[in-house]
């Protein structure tokens, strides 16, 4: 009886685990690819069938396609450069990075990357135009692309958690 309890327990720790990572997606973090973890190591073990496993790893390759696309696009459709688009990544990952020690535990880091995401796209614009009403305009286009894209991935996190949930119950 011992044994099946510590599968049952590691079941239980890898929903959790998996519930933990989607909550971190927003945040900019590699939350999709720490579910993917998760049930590749499931997969070794034999709990999940390989191409569970395949077909999720499709759904967050596409979800990090989408997300580059959604911000790429908005910002464009913004008025931005490539290169706005890039200083939006950035500036992005910076202000997540400044938002952690933030005692808000989610909601300063989220804040901390859409500014740092505006910041970015914003004062390429502005280094490239000298505009800083053009600047405002693609930080704004690019905030927006960040938090469509954001809800993008969330979903696919949504999807990932659900049928790796079901394929590591019903196994």
């Amino acid at each position: 009886m011992p044994v099946i309890a510590g599968i049952e327990g590691l079941l239980a720790l890898a929903v959790v685990g998996m519930v933990v990572a989607l909550v971190v997606i927003p945040l900019g973090l590699p939350g999709l690819w720490i579910m993917i973890g998760i049930l590749a190591v499931a997969t070794y073990a034999d709990q999940v069938s390989p191409i569970i496993l395949i077909l999720l790893v499709v759904v967050a390759l596409l979800a990090e396609l989408a997300e580059w696309m959604i911000v790429a696009r908005t910002s464009a459709r913004w008025g931005g450069s490539r290169k706005a688009f890039w200083g939006a990544i950035a500036g992005g990952l910076v202000g997540i990075l400044v938002g952690l020690p933030v005692p808000l535990p989610i909601l300063g880091p989220l804040a901390a990357g859409l500014l740092g995401t505006f910041a970015g796209a914003a004062a390429v614009t502005l280094w490239e135009t000298r505009a800083l009403r053009s600047a405002g305009r693609v930080g704004c286009g690019a905030v927006l692309g960040r938090a469509f894209a954001a809800a993008a991935k969330t979903a696919a996190g949504v999807v990932i958690l659900v049928v790796g949930t079901a394929a590591l119950i019903l196994r």
